[in-house]
């Protein structure tokens, strides 16, 4: 593999290789696409995530939403590594990533955001994976949050070596970053939903359980950044509410999820109710719409996405 340009003043992970060796003698092929738009402060070290694991039989594709901030030149940087990118607007994330694995040609699918990072050994290790578990149509495992410079956080702990459907329809027990599935389930389960805005990962990882089998893998594969612009952090009650629609569509209304979504947004009525009130009166009245979401919340504790 020709080397990778260099970048002054930049040391550790992606910045300076940290190769593996290779676990298998015929790795098979794994596409890798990542859906950006204006994350040029990011997406170098996502690109160089994904090149330096020096994984032999990868397709990288960049599909990017029209960014204006300096994101195209980074991704004209290292063209020459990639299978391929374009830069269109689009509806959204979700839209990206279907254009990108629409094209695949991988035995092994997966997508990296333009701001998250794969470890060191990612791809080798999923590839193991799946070569050592014939019945697996999806392998997870661990990771790190990191902040905007890239230092880390503290690990994700919400994800779950067990889960059954019912927690999988109340919360993401899944690290998206590190999730890798064969082509046969993403065949057999369909596209992302492109109506979702922010949940819509979830959402394909509720409708690929029931498609096949889930295998956990007990290690650190990804990084996954904690910033102003991530998807996570932005939204509010949308999010949130969103969030309930989907527990609706495959659980049931009684859900924990789903409840506390709905007691959330009795609260924002509440809150636009009274916004034009004296503050004191304002509070007075709102707390027969604060109390529902509160208690909730309380009860239902560690059962709902946040």
């Amino acid at each position: 593999m020709t080397p990778l340009p260099t970048i002054p003043d930049r040391a550790g992970w992606p910045w300076s290789t940290a190769v593996l060796p290779p676990t298998l003698a015929a790795p098979p092929r794994i596409t890798v696409v990542t859906p950006s738009f204006n994350q040029g402060q990011y997406i170098e070290a996502t690109i160089r995530s994904v090149l330096l694991q020096e994984y032999p039989n990868l397709e990288y594709v960049i599909v990017d939403g029209g960014s204006t901030d300096g994101t195209l030149d980074v991704i004209r940087r290292y063209e020459p590594w990639l299978a391929g990118w374009s830069s269109a607007p689009d509806d959204g994330p979700a839209q990206a990533i279907n254009r990108g694995l629409a094209g695949a040609t991988g035995d092994i699918l997966c997508w990296l955001n333009a701001d998250d990072l794969y470890l060191p050994g990612a791809l080798w290790a999923a590839a193991e994976a799946f070569a050592g578990q014939p019945d697996a149509a999806l392998v997870y495992g661990e990771g790190w949050y990191i902040d905007e410079a890239g230092a880390p956080i503290e690990p994700c702990r919400f994800v779950r070596r067990r889960f059954d459907r019912r927690t999988l329809v109340n919360r993401d027990p899944i690290l998206q970053p590190a999730a890798f599935w064969r082509r046969a389930l993403w065949q057999a389960t369909g596209p992302l939903d492109e109506s979702l805005r922010w949940v819509f990962d979830w959402e394909w990882f509720i409708r690929a359980h029931a498609r096949g089998a889930f295998h956990y893998l007990p290690r650190d594969l990804a990084l996954y950044r904690v910033q102003p612009a991530a998807l996570t952090r932005t939204g509010g009650l949308p999010r949130q509410l969103e969030h309930g629609r989907v527990t609706r569509r495959y659980g049931a209304w009684w859900h924990p999820n789903h409840i506390v979504q709905q007691t959330r947004r009795l609260d924002a009525a509440g809150r636009r109710a009274t916004a034009a009130l004296p503050r004191p009166l304002a509070a007075a009245l709102r707390i027969p719409f604060v109390l529902p979401r509160l208690t909730a919340e309380s009860l239902l504790r560690g059962m709902y996405m946040r």
